[in-house]
């Protein structure tokens, strides 16, 4: 197989060269832990102390919103009205606790690999992540220990609109003092797709759940890849063609 059939079918949208790409800009639930299926479980069963059925398949589409959209989407939708603050409060409450006593995320399969191959470019990796879930967020450096710069993180916590909004990657092309013809997104997520482009920045995106692909090509996807084992495999010549336009 030769280097353009070997790439071109991962390539969704071919763009201009990014010749000074400096940051990489990372989701974290989904790309670097194997965590969603964990996450899913736990909405569904905070939603059915309420007496409400959810389909786990649901939680991956809306992976990256923050707890008031996350529990708007649903209640909305069964109850036709938004939540209260204090309903929202107490669906995430129980949300975290089942997380929390459940979670079986292990690090996403050669997530690793990917990671220093990424720093073996000299760019600057950071995660910009949906969560406010501590629990995950300090795994960080102790399972990818001198890979990000944690001082440069965004968590949803850190802004007011989360995914789908591009509020999250334009922080994290602020704290890194980058354009966004300067970064690439890396995400699992439609919501998360659709916040990188927003803010205006190539997004790989990695299929790592249960998802059709579709999902993520219908909101603008640049790059397209089944696993993170696959994106690392490409890397090199992946980067030779944001950086160089070169397949």
């Amino acid at each position: 197989m030769n280097r353009e059939e070997d790439l071109s079918k991962n390539i969704l949208i071919k763009g201009e060269p990014t010749p000074h790409l400096k940051v990489a800009l990372f989701d974290m639930d989904g790309v670097l832990f194997d965590s969603m299926p964990s996450h899913a479980k736990a909405w569904k069963a905070s939603f059915a102390s309420m007496g409400i059925k959810t389909d786990e398949r649901e939680f991956f589409l809306i992976e990256g919103a923050n707890p008031t959209l996350a529990v708007n989407t649903i209640l909305e939708r069964e109850w036709g009205r938004p939540a209260t603050k204090e309903e929202i409060e107490e669906v995430y409450v129980r949300k975290v606790d089942f997380f929390k006593a459940h979670n079986t995320a292990e690090p996403m399969y050669k997530a690793d690999l990917f990671l220093h191959k990424v720093k073996e470019k000299g760019l600057t990796a950071v995660v910009v992540t949906g969560s406010a879930q501590f629990s995950m967020i300090d795994r960080i450096e102790r399972t990818y220990p001198n890979i990000f710069d944690m001082d440069k993180i965004v968590t949803g916590r850190m802004v007011q609109h989360g995914k789908p909004y591009p509020d999250p990657y334009l922080m994290g092309l602020e704290h890194c003092s980058c354009l966004p013809n300067e970064a690439i997104v890396i995400e699992n997520a439609p919501f998360g797709v659709r916040a990188g482009k927003g803010a205006g920045i190539r997004v790989i995106a990695v299929n790592t759940g249960p998802l059709p692909s579709k999902a993520l090509i219908d909101e603008g996807a640049d790059f397209l890849f089944d696993s993170m084992e696959e994106l690392a495999d490409k890397w090199e010549l992946l980067y030779e063609y944001i950086t160089k336009g070169i397949l």
